[in-house]
């Protein structure tokens, strides 16, 4: 049973720091739409969720006797995109959207470089950070959308992800794990770049249509890519 020791030491440090994340959601939700009940309940509800997700993934391995600031950053990323679900509920200055969404987008670098930084490189960190950026990629898709800056095809930047994730549940082996490529995190960057511009309210029309379809497009060749590796690679 000793090997379980360092694993609860590292939850029991990840659920405190879980709590005081949690603490802070609804506060930023405040600043972002104002006192709007809805708009509080939903972010701080779906930040709740995530981080139990994150807990019961944790709990399945990992290999450390503390989660580490590399996790503790993405932690806080979840609770700034988490944030951003109030906006859709409630009218919020553009402005301070982008700014949450800049500070979300530059500490996705952070996270990744500390994990190595400390040696405490691990499957579950890359998921965890893998799951918030595609919940920070739907949620301004859909913030996108609801502003009115462009249609129902912005979803073709927020849903990918979540596709290739049914897939593997239909095709067994597109579940299979990816070998790191740059290419793909170079494309991951530019989607949510391009669904931070379009929270600005002079990206409308069909400059928005234009960016849409651009970062589409390299989203289709990288999930493309990254398909065509795992059905050689099939068993």
């Amino acid at each position: 049973m000793t090997p379980r020791v360092p694993l609860r030491s590292a939850r029991s440090r990840f659920s405190a720091a879980s709590v005081a994340v949690g603490l802070a959601v609804p506060l930023l939700t405040l600043a972002l739409v104002g006192p709007v009940p809805s708009a509080l309940f939903l972010a701080t509800l779906c930040y709740a969720i995530g981080a139990l997700l994150a807990l019961a993934l944790m709990r399945r391995g990992y290999p450390h006797d503390s989660p580490g600031l590399c996790n503790i950053v993405t932690l806080i990323r979840l609770g700034l995109t988490a944030s951003l679900l109030a906006p859709l509920l409630a009218p919020s200055a553009a402005w301070a959207v982008i700014s949450l969404a800049v500070m979300v987008l530059i500490l996705d670098g952070a996270d990744g470089w500390l994990a190595r930084r400390e040696g405490r490189v691990s499957g579950f960190g890359a998921r965890f950070d893998m799951e918030v950026d595609a919940a920070l990629g739907l949620i301004l898709a859909l913030n996108a959308w609801g502003s009115g800056a462009v249609g129902p095809v912005v979803l073709l930047l927020g849903l990918p992800r979540y596709l290739f994730a049914a897939a593997g549940r239909v095709w067994p082996w597109m579940a299979a794990p990816l070998p790191e490529r740059a290419g793909r995190k170079a494309v991951c960057v530019a989607q949510i770049a391009t669904l931070i511009a379009l929270q600005a309210p002079f990206v409308e029309g069909e400059l928005a249509l234009g960016l849409v379809l651009a970062a589409a497009g390299a989203l289709l060749w990288s999930f493309g890519r990254d398909t065509l590796w795992l059905w050689r690679a099939r068993p």
